[in-house]
């Protein structure tokens, strides 16, 4: 009982360091870098939620579909009440790290909007995109323009280069991951609040 217990210790230990790397390491703290494990595994489950398997085997087969038909299939996964969920189980300095809410105005109606944004330069988390971006010209490109633009890329971009370039993209690497949790949970925040 007590090698079973030691096994499961060992096991437990070595998943939580494979999720920390270098990059998470020089820009988060030990208590930022476990909620973005969270918001990463979160991700994870609304995706895999009817396919019991690793992220990588649940989402490239619906990458072909994010390039067809933008975001809705991404809109469909993501239960929006349990991701304001995750936020409020995520400390509020690594949300203030990663986003901040703006206004945005309907062009049509000139209504006025709450908006989930990225944090820019002022955050952590652009620092450790353009850290990551280094060793990926893909997401320092990726980096740049949500610097520049101050949003995230809406035009399906990132999904066309994850599909064509999966050598920079792979999709066990816990940056990469974190990436794509942030970036696909933005924008279904941006398609689904109503404040």
């Amino acid at each position: 009982m007590r090698k079973l217990i030691l096994l499961i210790l060992i096991l437990n230990l070595s998943c939580k360091s494979q999720y920390s790397t270098p990059e998470l390491k020089a820009h988060f703290s030990a208590d930022q870098i476990a909620d973005l494990q969270k918001i990463t595994e979160f991700f994870e489950s609304q995706i895999c939620k009817t396919n019991q398997t690793d992220f990588k085997n649940c989402f490239e087969p619906i990458l072909p579909n994010l390039i067809d038909f933008g975001y809705k299939p991404i809109f469909k996964f993501i239960d929006f009440q349990l991701q304001k969920e995750l936020y409020k189980s995520i400390g509020e300095k690594t949300f203030n790290e990663i986003w901040n809410f703006c206004k945005t105005t309907k062009l049509k109606t000139n209504e006025k909007y709450q908006s989930l944004c990225p944090k820019g330069v002022e955050g952590k988390y652009a620092d450790f995109l353009l850290a990551v971006g280094q060793e990926n010209k893909f997401v320092k490109k990726y980096a740049e323009r949500l610097i520049a633009s101050g949003d995230f890329e809406s035009s399906a971009l990132l999904q066309q280069w994850i599909y064509t370039n999966k050598e920079s993209f792979d999709l066990e690497n816990p940056n990469i991951k974190l990436l794509i949790a942030i970036h696909f949970l933005s924008i279904n925040d941006q398609e689904k609040r109503t404040e």
